[in-house]
């Protein structure tokens, strides 16, 4: 089983009215289950706004640190699961999935190498 990022690409701005919130988490909380259940589930959580950020770069020998996010945009990514799956139409299955959950975009990407390469 390979391992695929899938990434939510949220809108900048605050956080949905709570009558819009609540029915899309309750959706986010059954994908969650049904990832689970499957054994797809490797790890996912939300992220803080990019606001919260901080970016460490290094410059001529000098490493610095800056407060926020590394790139101005209007899209950011506000949560994000590493599943398993046997391939590439699985993971996808999964976003289409989290997609309708979220009603957001969702960003697949494979991680190169096999699992037992990147966990410890």
């Amino acid at each position: 089983m390979k391992h695929y990022l899938l990434s939510i690409q949220q809108p900048d701005g605050g956080a949905p009215a709570p009558e819009i919130l609540e029915p899309i988490m309750k959706e986010v909380a059954a994908f969650n289950e049904e990832l689970r259940a499957s054994g797809a589930w490797v790890f996912s959580g939300g992220l803080h706004d990019p606001g919260a950020a901080t970016v460490v770069r290094v410059r001529d020998d000098e490493v610095l640190i800056t407060d926020g996010p590394y790139a101005e945009g209007k899209e950011h990514v506000g949560g994000l699961s590493v599943i398993a799956a046997p391939d590439l139409d699985a993971a996808l299955e999964w976003a289409r999935k989290l997609a309708r959950a979220t009603t957001l975009p969702v960003e697949v990407r494979p991680f190169q190498g096999e699992p037992g390469e990147h966990l410890a």
